[in-house]
């Protein structure tokens, strides 16, 4: 009875929920954007609470000229939304973008995007995560992966096999099958999208393969390329250096329509 009701819940999970992201690519929503939101503002309340944020006007208002002029040219809701700009005291360099409008910019990205271009790589890549609803396809993805694990357990409990053993074994297979190829997707997108906003936005293209270097010089122990998050960084800097090619008529285009940022540190 209970292999059947999960067998049964994860069969209705896989036909509900179908929508298309920006680049055309089918995905599974099972969470809407109002709760997306609210798991958004949730969380970077909690990094308000937390003292996560810190004083830093000048920073500050360099990464919220770069944000703005990068949301003006996002489809809608995102272009009309109220989204929030934090420094956060962090040497690393990272960023986010939250659905529910707000975005957070380590210290240490600052001294890694070293002009207005190399931050609207990364920016315009966050934005793009949450133009893409790729947060809800991720939540989307690990309620797909409980169920078809909670499924193989409880069928391999029924073959004689051990339940706890079963239960790893596929947990580790859902992950590089699905849930890690799908956030290299899902990367891959956000570098498509966020290029072209910023090309539209009126921000050198051509910047995505200097900033993107630069990362890749950061320096750590970095996974093998099947278990990575991220698409290699040779592949990523060949494509974006293609794709950069591509957009030069959209960026000055864009220039000649006014769309001149000026954002300084």
């Amino acid at each position: 009875m209970k292999q059947a009701w999960t067998l049964g819940i994860l069969a209705a999970l896989l036909f509900t929920g179908c929508a298309t992201s920006p680049t055309g690519r089918s995905q599974v929503m099972m969470v809407s954007d109002s709760q997306m939101n609210q798991l958004g503002l949730s969380a970077f309340d909690s990094m308000r609470k937390q003292g996560k944020f810190v004083d830093a006007p000048r920073e500050r208002a360099y990464a919220t000229c770069v944000a703005n002029a990068l949301i003006a040219v996002l489809p809608p809701p995102w272009n009309t939304q109220q989204w929030e700009v934090q420094i956060i005291g962090e040497p690393s360099a990272n960023a986010f973008a939250l659905p529910g409008g707000r975005i957070g910019v380590n210290q240490g990205m600052f001294k890694v995007a070293t002009d207005q271009n190399q931050l609207a790589v990364v920016l315009g890549h966050e934005l793009s995560h949450v133009v893409a609803r790729h947060g809800a396809e991720r939540v989307s993805d690990n309620y797909l992966v409980q169920g078809a694990v909670a499924a193989g357990t409880i069928y391999a409990g029924t073959r004689g096999t051990n339940a706890g053993y079963a239960a790893a074994a596929l947990g580790l297979g859902a992950e590089v099958g699905i849930l890690l190829p799908f956030s290299r997707i899902q990367e891959s997108e956000a570098d498509t999208l966020g290029q072209r906003y910023m090309a539209e936005a009126g921000f050198d293209p051509r910047a995505a393969v200097t900033l993107w270097q630069k990362m890749g010089q950061q320096g750590g122990a970095k996974p093998p390329a099947f278990l990575s998050t991220h698409p290699s960084p040779g592949n990523r800097a060949q494509s974006l250096a293609q794709q950069a090619q591509q957009l030069m008529p959209v960026y000055q285009q864009a220039r000649a329509h006014g769309h001149t940022p000026a954002c300084r540190l």
